[in-house]
C-alpha cells in the first residue's frame, strides 16, 4: 500500500441476489484527508461506506467480493478480526444514535471499551472528547442527564465525541448533517476540517456545496460505479467525465 493512502479498494463487487449494487470498485482513499463520496440517491454510496467496516455482514442477502486493504490487511478476509477492525473506525450516521444512558456515560462507555477504567483518567478524557466535539460548554452542567434530552445537533456531536473516544484511525460519516440545522451542520463541518490532521475521514453526501466546502478528495458514483475520482479541486474545476459535468451542472437525469 502506498504510504499516502490509508485505504485501497480493488475489484469490490456487492450483489443482493442478482442485483449488482457495487460494480468493480477500484479506489484509493488518502490518509489524513477528507474523502467525499458524492452522487445521487441510490448510487451505492452508503453500501460502499458499509463495506469499510463490514457492516455489510449484517445483511445476509449481500454477497461481497474483492479487497479492502487497511493497514496492509484485507478486511474482507473471512479471518479478519471484525471487532478489532470496528475499534479503528468511528461512525456517524444520518441520524444520531446516542446510547440510552447519560451524556457522561455515552463517552465513558466508549473509553471503557478501550481499557480506560480509572475514575480520574476517565473523567478527564470524557471532558476532553466533549471539548473536541465542541459540546462541553453546552452540557457541562448536564452531564448526568439522559443523552436523549439533547437537541438533534447536540446528539450528533455527542456521537462524534463517542466515536473519537474509542481512538479510531478512520472516521466514517454517512450524510452526518442531513438531519441538522445549518448551525449544527457548520459545527460538524468545522470539526471535520480540524480532525483530518489526526484522522482519515470518509464522508458520504449528495450535497455539492458541502463537498466543495470540505473535500480534499472526491469519489463520484452513479448506479453502483465510480465515474470519477481525484483531488477535489481538480475534479470540481476540471471534471473529465460527461456524467460528472452534468451532475455538477445540475442537469443530471
Amino acid at each position: 500500500m502506498e504510504l499516502n493512502n490509508k485505504i485501497q479498494i480493488s475489484d469490490l463487487n456487492v450483489y443482493a441476489g442478482k442485483t449488482h449494487i457495487l460494480k468493480d470498485i477500484n479506489i484509493d482513499i488518502p490518509r489524513n484527508k477528507i474523502t467525499v463520496i458524492l452522487g445521487p440517491s441510490g448510487c451505492g454510496k452508503t453500501t460502499l461506506l458499509k463495506c469499510l467496516n463490514r457492516l455489510t455482514d449484517l445483511y445476509p442477502e449481500l454477497n461481497v467480493s474483492g479487497k479492502v486493504m487497511i493497514n496492509d490487511q484485507n478486511i474482507l478476509d473471512e479471518k479478519a478480526d471484525i471487532y478489532q477492525l470496528r475499534q479503528h473506525m468511528g461512525l456517524l450516521s444520518q441520524r444520531p444514535y446516542p446510547l440510552p444512558m447519560t451524556i457522561y456515560n455515552n463517552i465513558a462507555y466508549a473509553l471503557k471499551l478501550r481499557g480506560v477504567h480509572r475514575k480520574r483518567e476517565l473523567h478527564k478524557l470524557v471532558i476532553d472528547y466533549l471539548k473536541q466535539a465542541n459540546l462541553y460548554d453546552e452540557v457541562r452542567n448536564r452531564l448526568r442527564e439522559p443523552a436523549s434530552r439533547l437537541s438533534i445537533g447536540q446528539q450528533q456531536r455527542l456521537c462524534l465525541a463517542r466515536g473519537l473516544a474509542v481512538a479510531p484511525e478512520i472516521i466514517l460519516a454517512d450524510e452526518p448533517t442531513s438531519a441538522l440545522d445549518p448551525i449544527s451542520s457548520q459545527y460538524i463541518e468545522e470539526k471535520f476540517l480540524e480532525l483530518k490532521n489526526d484522522y482519515t475521514i470518509v464522508l458520504v453526501t449528495h450535497v455539492l456545496r458541502q463537498a466543495r466546502r470540505i473535500a480534499d478528495h472526491i469519489i463520484f458514483m452513479y448506479l453502483g460505479e465510480v465515474i470519477e475520482q481525484g483531488e477535489a479541486k481538480e475534479v470540481f474545476d476540471n471534471p473529465k467525465m460527461e456524467k460528472t459535468k452534468l451532475y455538477f451542472g445540475g442537469t443530471f437525469n
